[in-house]
């Protein structure tokens, strides 16, 4: 129900449905899929909100009140964190969060957010670990082997989630791609007056927001707003041809197109906005609605047919066959450090066998 009424809202030449039942179904999926903030915002920004039920405006209103506070909370401490690494000569890129709320939705509290993620220089890990940790961050769980990244947290007054820092020196697995995030920062452009407090250009931003959707399969509407949104406020400065070019050169040229096919399928109007000629013909991805073979063969498509060369592939397939402790972990959702890999496996397997099996018979 989310994805009708998201494309309704963009399609602004056809009325709102004024059905309560739909929208009830399509309140359950909006929370579910987090984007409460987005849709209301994006309502109020096109001028539709008055034009939905009463009960759905009140619901998403106190939803985004709630978010607004906790983003406000959020953006003083990104503040503090840029202020010291810009004293300390740190170059530092905020993406995603609060940062591309209000640039990207128009406001801070258009798009509810729960950490920090910043990017920085390899060479530079070690001093913005120190920093972050001077201003109360403590380490979030250990390292994560193969990952590009390290989180720390901090409790948050009156809330029982803490606040996570996420440090990154990339965007992409290293072993499933030859990325160069070099090419990133040689475009990236300096914030204001500051000296190491940067922006992506609006071709890597793209880029940047393609990949993490990617990442995710798009299993939420949150990350098909995210794309729309940047094509909507860069639809005259994308270069798509040099974003593909540049995703050969980093072997993540089909994960760009998956993405992409599969956005401008859902959303066939951003032809009209951003002509995307380089379309798969057809995904088997479908919102919500997979069931039994298919859903199969887009998992296998996804998972181990999104890579430029059979190399990664294998990589990939060797990780989702023989996965790191820390994978297995989140894959079987709770915490199992302390049982042995072998059990784990087992574990795993059993569930991957179980799942695959209630997939496929009759429904």
């Amino acid at each position: 129900m989310s994805m009708e009424l998201v494309k309704a809202i963009y399609n602004q030449q056809s009325p709102m449905l004024y059905d309560e039942n739909f929208y009830h179904k399509a309140l359950q999926d909006i929370e579910n899929d987090g984007i409460s903030s987005q849709i209301y915002f994006l309502l109020k920004m096109l001028g539709r909100i008055e034009q939905t039920p009463v009960f759905f405006q009140k619901r998403l209103k106190d939803t985004y009140d709630q978010g607004l506070y906790q983003n406000l909370f959020i953006k003083n401490q990104l503040e503090l964190i840029l202020r010291r690494f810009e004293d300390q000569g740190i170059d530092v890129i905020p993406i995603k969060g609060v940062y591309f709320a209000e640039k990207y939705f128009g406001h801070i509290g258009a798009r509810a957010t729960s950490d920090i993620d910043l990017l920085i220089r390899q060479h530079d890990l070690s001093k913005a670990i120190d920093t972050v940790k001077l201003l109360g961050f403590t380490v979030d769980g250990e390292e994560i082997p193969g990952h590009f990244h390290s989180s720390f947290c901090k409790e948050i007054p009156h809330s029982s989630i803490p606040l996570v820092v996420e440090i990154h020196w990339n965007l992409v697995k290293e072993n499933t791609a030859n990325f160069q995030i070099d090419d990133l920062w040689n475009e990236s452009i300096s914030i204001g007056s500051s000296t190491h407090i940067k922006e992506l250009s609006p071709n890597h931003t793209f880029y940047m927001i393609c990949l993490h959707g990617w990442r995710h399969n798009l299993d939420s509407l949150k990350y098909f707003l995210d794309i729309i949104q940047v094509i909507y406020k860069h639809r005259d400065e994308l270069d798509y041809e040099q974003i593909f070019k540049l995703a050969q050169s980093h072997r993540t040229y089909k994960r760009m197109i998956r993405t992409l096919s599969i956005v401008y399928q859902q959303f066939p109007e951003l032809d009209y906005m951003k002509k995307f000629s380089k379309k798969r013909r057809k995904t088997l991805w479908d919102y919500r609605s997979q069931k039994g073979f298919k859903r199969y063969v887009d998992f296998i498509d996804y998972q181990f047919f999104s890579y430029d060369s059979f190399k990664h592939s294998l990589t990939e397939f060797h990780n989702w066959l023989w996965p790191s402790r820390h994978d297995l972990s989140s894959e079987l959702g709770l915490n199992r450090q302390a049982q042995s890999f072998l059990k784990m496996y087992l574990s795993l397997y059993k569930k991957r066998v179980t799942s695959m099996i209630k997939a496929l018979l009759p429904h």
